[in-house]
């Protein structure tokens, strides 16, 4: 893993000429879309019986809801729906999200709105701007365990999703994006590595990234990808947390 991180900053190093005007050109000509409005919690299946499984998310703008209009068709209210689907029972979400957050920014900012009230599951949505922001392993590595252990101190099983594959983002130049990807997977390693130390799930990103997938700005998804990337996570969590069909209030 250090050689392959030592790897990645020697070919930065080597192609800054050209990544830096590439990604001073994205970050002047991006389309910056709003945060979802509306309510940031909600009760997905409430024609179901039982109570409600506590469902809070934890994350980047993903979780703020960035390239659609509301949290309902955002991550949160789509795992949501597609968990209530699948238990046949309610879940009760809530999103903490804010666009742009980095890990060690959400340990400070994040953390206190998730622990407010108590859950049955809690889903952490991370990794692009730790990506984007140069991040170093080791920063990555010591803010998702004092995010994990915060959680799993209050009983909350904890589930992380896998960083985003970058080099699919259409928004960024060609060179830009394979540069970040390759970032993107060595985050992506370390935080598998860190669910299996610290016995929290990781459940990688398992969506397409069509043109129909994202939003307007070629970065976030669309309602379609969202929707589509909460059935995914849904199925994988139900099979792997089998405590949610019985978690209760």
């Amino acid at each position: 893993m250090q050689l392959r991180a030592a790897g990645w900053w020697g070919l930065a190093l080597l192609l800054l000429p050209v990544a830096l005007p590439q990604a001073l050109w994205a970050r002047r000509t991006a389309l910056r879309l709003p945060p979802a409005a509306g309510a940031q919690q909600g009760l997905a299946g409430g024609d179901y019986t039982g109570a409600p499984l506590r469902l809070v998310l934890l994350g980047e703008s993903t979780v703020a809801g960035v390239g659609v209009d509301s949290q309902e068709a955002a991550l949160a209210g789509q795992l949501a729906a597609a968990l209530a689907a699948r238990l046949r029972r309610p879940v009760a979400w809530r999103a903490c999200g804010e666009n742009g957050i980095t890990t060690d920014q959400a340990c400070a900012r994040l953390l206190p709105q998730a622990l407010a009230e108590p859950a049955d599951l809690a889903v952490l949505v991370f990794g692009v701007n730790d990506t984007t922001h140069l991040r170093t392993l080791h920063g990555w590595d010591a803010a998702l365990r004092s995010l994990s252990a915060a959680l799993a101190a209050r009983g909350v099983p904890v589930a992380f999703t896998g960083v985003p594959p970058i080099e699919h983002f259409s928004a960024l130049p060609w060179l830009l994006r394979r540069l970040l990807g390759w970032r993107a997977t060595l985050l992506d390693r370390r935080l598998r590595r860190v669910c299996t130390e610290v016995a929290a799930g990781y459940h990688r990103l398992e969506l397409e990234f069509a043109a129909d997938y994202l939003a307007a700005d070629g970065y976030h998804p669309s309602a379609l990808g969202y929707r589509l990337w909460g059935e995914g996570l849904a199925a994988s969590l139900s099979v792997a947390v089998p405590t949610l069909a019985s978690a209760n209030a």
